[in-house]
């Protein structure tokens, strides 16, 4: 079984994605274009949130890190190993309706590799979670397919918003030149490579449906940096706001 410190590795940067999103999602509650997507947001972000927990649990009980909420709340900045595509403000919703899409099916794609882990509690997590996935990305599939075909406006927008996005989303597959290898031969997970291309084989026949155009991804240069600890100047901000109330006093029961 793969050293401690790798699946620590592993789990901290997938973690620290829905974390975070799940707060990014969780700002649309009572923005949203119309009042169902209010809810969808809102249930997204509670399921995003949830699984990190879960993620954070498992580090916890079973190697040992600290409780979840402590490690969720009171790490630096520079502890987190959160993509950057994740920590971005919500800007326009075709925006955060791409991030969705390429997020979710990423994450969909990643789960997926963990239903066969050597790592006993990553098949549990990936079985728990399917539900919530297959759900996900059905939304982000149907919204997706619907605005690019709403108009020359809608479809111009939604171009814009994966040309801006594609190279963020290819970040999260940000590999760790220290654990890689491990966790591979161990046979964790497959390795951010694979999924990556698994990735682009899930996204294409949306955005083929869609009439998107999926930039030539040999000349994409995937944003990195965030699963090294270098992050945008949007999540210390963040980080001080979700950590307000339970850093009045950290001690304190819940």
């Amino acid at each position: 079984m793969s050293n401690n410190a790798a699946l620590k590795d592993l789990i901290i940067k997938m973690a620290d994605d829905e974390l975070i999103l799940g707060h990014r999602n969780s700002e649309w509650t009572g923005l949203g274009p119309v009042m169902e997507e209010d809810i969808a947001f809102s249930s997204m972000a509670q399921d995003k949130i949830g699984h990190a927990w879960a993620l954070y649990r498992i580090l916890h009980e079973d190697l040992g890190g600290e409780h979840p909420d402590r490690f969720a709340f009171i790490r630096s900045e520079k502890a987190f190993q959160s993509s950057h595509l994740v920590e971005l403000p919500n800007g326009e919703y075709d925006f955060s309706l791409m991030r969705h899409f390429l997020f979710d099916q990423a994450e969909t794609v990643r789960y997926e590799s963990l239903q066969n882990s050597s790592f006993a509690p990553f098949q549990l997590l990936s079985k728990k979670v399917k539900g919530e996935l297959k759900y996900h990305t059905l939304h982000a599939d149907a919204w997706i397919m619907q605005l690019s075909n709403a108009g020359e406006e809608s479809y111009a927008r939604m171009q814009t918003a994966l040309n801006n996005t594609i190279a963020l989303a290819a970040g999260i597959f940000e590999a760790s030149p220290e654990h890689e290898a491990t966790l591979i031969a161990d046979k964790v997970y497959p390795g951010e490579k694979e999924l990556y291309h698994r990735w682009q084989e899930r996204i294409y026949p949306v955005l083929v449906k869609s009439s998107l155009n999926l930039p030539d991804m040999s000349t994409i240069t995937p944003v990195y940096g965030g699963r090294q600890g270098f992050h945008t100047e949007y999540l210390q901000p963040l980080l001080k706001e979700m950590g307000e109330v339970f850093n009045l006093d950290t001690e304190a029961s819940w």
